[in-house]
Parts: C-alpha cells; sequence; structure tokens
C-alpha cells in the first residue's frame, strides 16, 4: 500500500530561546537565539531532512509567534497543513541556559499552551491512514483534551495498520502531578510499536524498558547519553549499540535526533541495531551544536559520520 507520508508526527511545537553566552548561569545570561522546538517538532524537522515525507499536527496560538513556529516548519518542506490556530491560547515557550557538559536549566512557559488543546477532532482530520508511522510523546498524555487525542490517534493507527512510536518524553515540570506518567505510558502501551526513552524517563514510568515488551511493542529502546544505547526486543531480547564520542554544546534536542535517526532506520526495513546505530549518530551532531531542529543534520552527514567508524554491523 502506498502511502503519502512516512512520518506524522503529533503533538507540541514551541519558540525555543537559547542562551548565546555559553557557561554562564541563567542570571548572567545577557541574550538569547531564537529556535523553533518541541519534541514532536523537532522530530518532524529531524525525519524531513533525513528525506523522509513528514507532516505535523501541532497546535499554536493566534500570534506571531505561532507564525515564527510554522514558517519555519514550511520553509523545511514538512506539511502544516493539518496544524491548527488555537484562538485564546499562546504558542510554548522554551528558555535555556546553557553549560556544558551537564548543567542545561529550562524554563517552560506553558500556561494557556495552544499544543494541549489537540482534540480528537483535530486528530480526524490528520492522515493518519496515508503515513507509515505516528509519532507521540508523552508530554501529550498529560492534560485534557491532547491525552484522548493522542491514544486516538494511536487507536486509529492500529486500526490502519500504520506504526506507532512513542517517545516516553517526560519532563517533570509539564505534569500537574507526575505520579500520573507511568498510568499514562501504560495506557497506550498496548497501541505502541516502538518505545523510546532514556533511563530516567523508564524510572519514573516505574518499569523497566525490558518488561514493556509484555505490553506488545517490537522494541523498546534506551538511550544513555554519552553511554551506549540499550534496545530490547521480542527478536533479539537486548543488543547494545555504541554511541559516538563528541564534544558537547547543548544536550537539548538530542533525543529528538536520536529519534530521527532511528526512525529513519525503522522504516528503510533496517534492523534495530543499525536503526539505532543512526539515531546515535544524529543525536551525537545535535548535542556539538547550539541549536536543535536548526541543526538537524541532512542524511548524507548522518551517513559520513556512521561511516567513519568502524562498524562491521552498520
Amino acid at each position: 500500500m502506498t502511502r503519502r507520508y512516512d512520518v506524522l508526527s503529533i503533538g507540541r511545537g514551541s519558540i525555543d530561546l537559547y542562551a548565546n553566552e555559553i557557561g554562564v548561569p541563567f542570571t548572567e545570561v545577557k541574550s538569547f537565539a531564537a529556535y523553533v522546538g518541541g519534541c514532536p517538532t523537532n522530530l518532524a524537522v529531524a525525519t524531513r531532512r533525513l528525506g523522509l515525507p513528514t507532516a505535523l499536527l501541532t497546535a499554536v496560538g493566534d500570534d506571531l509567534v505561532g507564525d515564527f513556529v510554522l514558517s519555519f516548519l514550511d520553509k523545511e518542506g514538512i506539511d502544516t497543513r493539518f496544524a491548527k490556530r488555537k484562538p485564546g491560547r499562546r504558542t510554548s515557550a522554551f528558555l535555556l541556559a546553557i553549560q556544558p557538559p551537564d548543567k542545561f536549566s529550562l524554563l517552560p512557559y506553558r500556561d494557556n499552551c495552544a499544543d494541549l488543546e489537540i482534540t480528537v477532532d483535530d486528530v480526524q482530520s490528520a492522515p493518519i491512514s496515508d503515513a507509515k508511522a505516528v509519532f507521540i510523546t508523552g508530554t501529550g498524555l498529560s492534560r485534557q483534551p491532547s491525552h484522548d487525542a493522542m491514544l486516538f490517534a494511536a487507536q486509529q493507527a492500529k486500526a490502519n495498520d500504520t506504526k506507532v512510536i512513542l517517545d516516553l518524553d517526560f519532563r517533570a515540570e509539564l505534569w500537574p502531578d507526575e505520579r500520573e506518567f507511568g498510568n499514562a505510558i501504560y495506557s497506550v502501551l498496548p497501541l505502541v510499536n516502538i518505545v523510546l526513552g532514556t533511563s530516567d524517563e523508564f524510572e519514573r514510568a516505574q518499569q523497566d524498558a525490558e518488561s514493556m515488551l509484555s505490553f506488545g511493542p517490537e522494541a523498546v529502546v534506551m538511550k544513555r547519553g554519552p553511554s551506549s544505547t540499550l534496545v530490547f526486543s521480542a527478536a533479539n531480547r537486548r543488543e547494545e549499540v555504541p554511541t559516538f564520542e563528541v564534544q558537547v554544546c547543548n544536550v537539548l534536542g538530542a533525543g529528538d535526533a536520536f529519534a530521527g535517526g532511528f526512525l529513519y532506520g525503522y522504516l528503510k526495513g533496517w534492523d534495530f541495531y543499525r536503526a539505532a546505530r543512526m539515531g546515535n549518530a544524529c543525536g551525537a551532531m545535535i548535542v556539538t551544536r547550539h541549536g536543535c531542529a536548526t541543526s538537524c543534520p541532512l542524511l548524507k552527514k548522518s551517513f559520513v559520520l556512521l561511516t567513519n567508524e568502524e562498524d562491521s554491523r552498520f
């Protein structure tokens, strides 16, 4: 069956303001660079830059910041026809101080935000049956009506033989009660093909990665920063995939770039080891840069990094 899109990404889009002064605390920041951000939006940029036809269902305010977000995405070649304007709501914003290698102070501004107002009706207008894969996030499950919309998207995807990719995407400050995170993740797991998350996110979900396979996913992928990535699957159970040694500037968005690379390989029919290696290459390139979406690698650059490393399995 021929489908128009390889990826339909659903969830938040934002303006991200990253400190230009590297290595100083937030109180010492003098200026910021403006980027487009948000996990599902970054993912859409990542997959499109790797050559995958990509559509995005997000929601922004009927404001200039929403114009900023959608203008960037249109220039990237992402189909934003399904993006919604939510009058009376604000486009999300995030501010970040950058203190490598391990201190990145992130401040979200999401009161009255538009993306948590994505509804079941919005999902019904999106091309789920015309996509090979749908990408959703844990943050999308944090509030209503977005919670029900994400579940509905996963249900519709399963009914149409569209793969469902779930990024745990946990940020405590985005949940009214972070103890509900685990319950929300369990509610959607039976509908999911691939689970992506950090070791901390799996801990927050109150279940280890390997045991999640019993709910039905084909694979569960644990990102561990500079350490190796672990892939748990029904076929091979556990594989350890090496990362790349790079000089870190900013880790924000590395997981989104990883997801883009992994999803590229997955949709190309690669084995999970090779797909995770591609994800690691994309993530490694992002952490060396200041921004995220603007720095997502093109396909050729990703392959250059991969082929420069000795890895007989790639």
